[in-house]
């Protein structure tokens, strides 16, 4: 098992103590339970983190920890971006979570017209904590120092410009006349997948997609559910274009 993950919002230097407290503290002391010569792992979630050791655990939610080394871990190519049309109840988190431990760099929820659920007010702004929370716990399960970012709810409009920005830019969707496990991908820059809702892509938002650049894909005979089609596409990207290896 490799050592457990905590977030920290600024490391410090090589050699030097340092002290967890707060929720992450008392996770590490009263949860993890560890204890002085266990091996830990700080990040900001943006790529930077420390191997550290444990010197001293104090009350319930203060861990001293001695800092081995501090590095950068960079952003890995080709970068993938998922876009996830929100799905009903808890399978958005879901999909945030598998897709992070999976290894996507960025997620992208979209008010498909299609949704059933509708991000709107004060209750969209929690949603998206959830999704935000979700990513952040699943980056550490996963030992990732570098966690995906996940936007701010997105219109088809603003999907399709990020579409046309892309260097690869792919729909999951049942007309595809290609599979996705033999699209030529980039070696670097941009890979754009769009995951529709349950009720499917419009016609319409296909037509501002393929007019972005997008072309439509299949992954295989089967029909996944839009919680999982994320992952499961991520999952062959990855091992496509030797990030895996």
């Amino acid at each position: 098992m490799t050592a457990p993950v905590f977030v920290v919002e600024q490391l410090g230097h090589h050699g030097r103590e340092f002290v967890l407290d707060g929720p992450e503290g008392r996770h590490a002391v009263s949860v993890k339970r560890l204890r002085p010569g266990e091996d830990v792992v700080l990040t900001d979630g943006r790529g930077r983190w420390a191997q550290g050791v444990v010197r001293a655990a104090e009350g319930k939610d203060r861990l001293v920890v001695e800092l081995r080394s501090v590095e950068e871990e960079p952003a890995e190519q080709p970068r993938i971006t998922v876009v996830q049309a929100l799905p009903k109840g808890d399978r958005g988190e879901l999909a945030v979570e598998t897709m992070t431990e999976t290894g996507v760099d960025a997620i992208v929820p979209w008010a498909a017209s299609r949704c059933i659920t509708q991000w709107k007010g004060e209750r969209g702004l929690k949603a998206l904590a959830k999704w935000r929370a979700t990513a952040r716990e699943a980056g550490k399960q996963s030992r990732r120092v570098r966690f995906p970012e996940v936007a701010d709810a997105a219109t088809s409009k603003q999907v399709a410009a990020l579409l046309a920005e892309a260097d690869f830019a792919a729909v999951l969707h049942e007309s595809g006349q290609e599979r996705l496990a033999t699209a030529e991908l980039p070696a670097e820059g941009e890979i754009v997948l769009v995951v529709g809702p349950e009720g499917g892509i419009s016609p319409e938002e296909l037509a501002l997609f393929g007019e972005a650049g997008a072309k439509a894909y299949v992954l295989g005979r089967t029909v996944l559910r839009t919680s999982t089609a994320g992952t499961a596409a991520a999952a062959l990207l990855l091992g496509r274009t030797g990030r895996w290896s």
